[in-house]
């Protein structure tokens, strides 16, 4: 029963992608009701292994970047929090079942150790570990709950990134609706200049994480005993 219903997830979440553009025109036209059904709709996206990289991109359009990227973590934080607690009491073993096909999760286990802590914030750092399905797969380890929310923190970079993003795309499209206050040259070459160092910083920031956790990875391998001689 487990599994059909994490089965189920997936394929909600991989059909209602095609909804998020709609969900965000709609959010944008609630007024203050908006940023309330926002967080719930991302962390219902989380759990649900819906990409959530437009939705980043369509709160900073829609909510200006300060406001956009707290409200993307905390719908990304309500969300991993349910798909976590998910994996660890509601649904362990078809989690463990699905998740054992991806080598990248299966080794999970194994490298959040006593350390668990900075290794997950490692993880929320590199872009290798898909967030939706690293959420259940750390549900399966021996981390505690509140550690994987301290290290929630590792997703400040790339949210920054994507929320940046929107809010660019959206003062352009102010602009050629010929909506909003009429902007100079300066103020889109800063706009650019500001999206550029901020992914300049983010694949800086992604690529240390990925050595440190290969490292940690390498290391957690040779601290395994060796087999015994028959």
């Amino acid at each position: 029963m487990a599994l059909v219903a994490v089965t189920a997830l997936i394929l909600i979440g991989r059909s209602a992608g095609e909804v998020i553009p709609a969900f965000s025109g709609w959010v944008d036209r609630l007024g203050v009701w908006g940023p309330v059904v926002f967080v719930a709709g991302y962390a219902v996206a989380c759990v649900l292994f819906i990409p959530a990289s437009l939705l980043t991109i369509a709160a900073g359009a829609i909510f200006g970047l300060g406001v956009g990227i707290a409200l993307v973590l905390a719908g990304a934080t309500l969300g991993a929090t349910a798909s976590f607690l998910i994996a660890r009491y509601v649904a362990r073993d078809a989690v463990k079942r699905r998740l054992s096909r991806d080598p990248r999760l299966a080794a999970i286990d194994r490298v959040v150790g006593a350390d668990g802590r900075r290794i997950v914030l490692l993880m929320r750092l590199s872009p290798v570990f898909p967030f939706g399905a690293l959420n259940y797969a750390l549900g399966l380890t021996q981390l505690r709950l509140v550690d994987l929310l301290i290290a929630m923190i590792g997703i400040v970079p790339g949210t920054t990134l994507y929320v940046y993003s929107g809010t660019v795309a959206g003062v352009v499209a102010g602009a050629v609706g010929s909506t909003g206050p009429e902007r100079g040259p300066a103020y889109y070459a800063l706009l650019a200049l500001g999206l550029m160092a901020t992914l300049v910083v983010t694949v800086l920031i992604t690529r240390a994480a990925r050595r440190a956790l290969r490292d940690n990875g390498n290391a957690a391998v040779e601290s395994q005993p060796a087999p015994r001689a028959s």
